[in-house]
């Protein structure tokens, strides 16, 4: 069984959370920029949001700051399914890739756990990760 999360691609990543948050309560309860990133080394990047986990209205949300690709309906906001092994998130990957497009394959991240992208056929984004990834709430 995965656990859903919902990953907002955005042009300012905190000043958008503060603004769910003032609109509908809640806290950031974690940030991780670019610069922290082991091996950045672009100095314009490096105050860019990799990664921000908040809670608005109850609900965990997690954004980042758009860095490499123009921002449009359509593509700011991706799926995220985290599952319990690996064995399931690459079984996931493989039968929702059919047919798409892979934007970064499944293969271990610098946070130690496995992750992988893709659009499906449908044009929908997907975020595919096993456990302990970036999807997982910070603690």
């Amino acid at each position: 069984m995965a656990k859903h999360t919902t990953y907002i691609i955005s042009e300012d990543a905190r000043a958008q959370a503060e603004f769910y948050i003032q609109a509908l309560g809640g806290e950031i309860t974690s940030v991780t920029t670019y610069g922290e990133v082991p091996g950045a080394n672009e100095e314009e990047l490096k105050d860019k949001v990799i990664n921000l986990s908040l809670v608005a209205a109850g609900v965990t949300f997690l954004m980042s700051d758009s860095m490499f690709e123009s921002l449009n309906p359509g593509n700011v906001v991706s799926l995220c399914l985290e599952f319990p092994t690996e064995e399931e998130a690459h079984a996931a990957f493989d039968k929702l890739s059919q047919g798409g497009t892979v934007k970064h394959p499944l293969e271990p991240a610098f946070w130690g756990a496995l992750f992988g992208q893709l659009e499906d056929k449908y044009g929908i984004s997907w975020m595919i990760t096993s456990d302990t990834s970036a999807c997982r709430e910070s603690q």
